[in-house]
């Protein structure tokens, strides 16, 4: 019988026929070399908060969690080598230990290192080099999907921008290498403009005098959060409050606004909910922001229950364009909202990436990007109208150019990465092929996409 099992948030259900744990290389390998016992698609997972199918299948699952080894710390060469079960968020404890942390502290802790090595990822706040964890992977070692022992480093530039972009087609990543840097402490500073006076220019000059900066919108209001180096830590506290917001009560919250759908309630709650959701900002913006270890803005999904939970989407768009995009994409969902009732019920999320051309499929690899990431607590009940919003800005976003994540852009297809990636989609396509010419690894989602 199959198993079934479903993703952080609830959007994506697999259901595999069989389901191994390794806890070696060796049973890795074993596995992936018996055709018969554990027939494909063989798919690697992690903690499976991807929001599209990269992972499922009904076939072979291997759960990478028993490969939950840290296998060197090294603060000469400044690196950190971990199996590929083990979690960002337990990895930066161990160099927290030693007063070293990962050039990306990813607010999403729970992204396993396997997945961080080889799939899209992203960190704005401490994306002052790379907004791209992978592009701090320095050395990928793998099983290939016939079992062999392959690795990829960073002597061989080609070869690991393949492995970074990889998606466990390849075979399934068991040990990777990441540069640290010491533990610092970093400020966050908050304001609040109306999306009316903002200007391309204004968006320019907030990069150029901060060290990294993500954009949060809330009905017409935009919010700056800029990041940059401090001197010692003020006001904490605030930073793990907000962190409580993002794991739970903010989804709950969202989730109560959405259930006044359709009701006489919902007019002035429409109204009520941007006021409502800007109060921490506005707060957090009058009295100077918070600063705080930077490991320390890393978020544990682990104990969030269903109800605490959300998704989201993520393009990413050229930097010159953003603030016109932004302004679009709101009368698109405004437009949206007349036409089937449905709005999101959490802040817009836009990162500001640099670029990047460390990955193959590195979504900033032709310029700096500002993604447009809208973010949602669906419930059973307005999860079919999320899923249609989400298709309706697929078109809206493929139309203006944008780039799709594999991982964080629910319901692209063939075209949308083709158009997004080009000539390095095809490339790619053709050493996925080349890597696994049976197509072991290759589940459905894949096979539809790969040119």
């Amino acid at each position: 019988m199959s198993a079934r099992i479903t993703s952080y948030d609830g959007g994506v259900v697999a259901t595999p026929r069989r389901i191994v744990r390794p806890r070696s290389v060796e049973e890795l390998q074993a596995i992936l070399r018996d055709t018969e016992r554990y027939p494909g698609p063989v798919r690697p997972m992690g903690s499976f908060h991807s929001l599209t199918p990269c992972a499922a299948t009904d076939g072979t699952l291997i759960s990478t969690t028993g490969l939950d080894r840290i296998v060197d710390i090294d603060p000469q060469a400044m690196t950190v080598t971990a199996q590929g079960g083990v979690q960002l968020v337990d990895a930066a404890a161990a160099l927290r230990e030693r007063g070293l942390q990962f050039m990306l502290n990813l607010e999403i802790g729970n992204l396993t290192l396997g997945s961080a090595a080889c799939c899209h990822t992203k960190d704005s706040l401490d994306g002052i080099e790379n907004g791209q964890a992978s592009s701090y992977a320095t050395r990928i070692r793998w099983v290939t999907p016939s079992g062999e022992l392959e690795e990829a480093s960073q002597d061989d530039a080609e070869r690991i921008a393949l492995a970074r972009s990889s998606y466990g087609l390849c075979g399934v990543v068991h040990e990777a290498t990441f540069r640290i840097k010491p533990l610092e402490v970093v400020r966050f500073d908050y304001e609040l403009v109306d999306v009316r006076g903002l200007s391309q220019d204004a968006v320019s000059e907030i990069i150029a005098t901060n060290d990294s900066v993500v954009f949060w919108t809330v009905g017409r209001h935009v919010v700056v959060q800029t990041r940059n180096v401090a001197a010692r830590s003020q006001r904490a506290w605030l930073g793990r409050m907000r962190g409580r917001l993002w794991r739970g009560v903010g989804a709950v919250l969202g989730r109560a606004f959405s259930s006044t759908a359709g009701t006489p309630l919902q007019n002035p709650i429409d109204a009520a909910w941007p006021v409502v959701q800007r109060l921490p900002y506005r707060f957090l913006s009058m009295v100077g922001g918070f600063s705080l270890h930077a490991p320390d803005k890393m978020m544990d999904y682990r104990r969030t229950p269903p109800p605490g939970r959300y998704a989201f989407t993520f393009w990413a768009f050229p930097r010159g364009e953003w603030v016109t995009n932004l302004k679009a994409f709101l009368d698109f969902t405004d437009d949206h909202q007349r036409r089937h009732g449905f709005r999101c019920n959490l802040p817009l999320g836009s990162y500001f990436i640099r670029r990047d051309t460390s990955s193959i499929l590195s979504y900033s690899y032709d310029g700096d990007i500002i993604s447009i990431d809208p973010i949602h607590a669906p419930s059973d009940r307005d999860r079919p109208a999320w899923e249609r919003f989400l298709r309706e800005f697929n078109r809206w976003a493929h139309e203006r150019g944008g780039i799709p994540l594999l991982n964080q852009s629910p319901f692209i297809g063939r075209d949308d990465v083709a158009a997004a990636y080009g000539e390095r989609w095809t490339r790619f396509s053709e050493w996925v092929r080349a890597q696994d010419p049976h197509g072991r690894m290759l589940n459905p989602f894949f096979a539809e996409l790969l040119a």
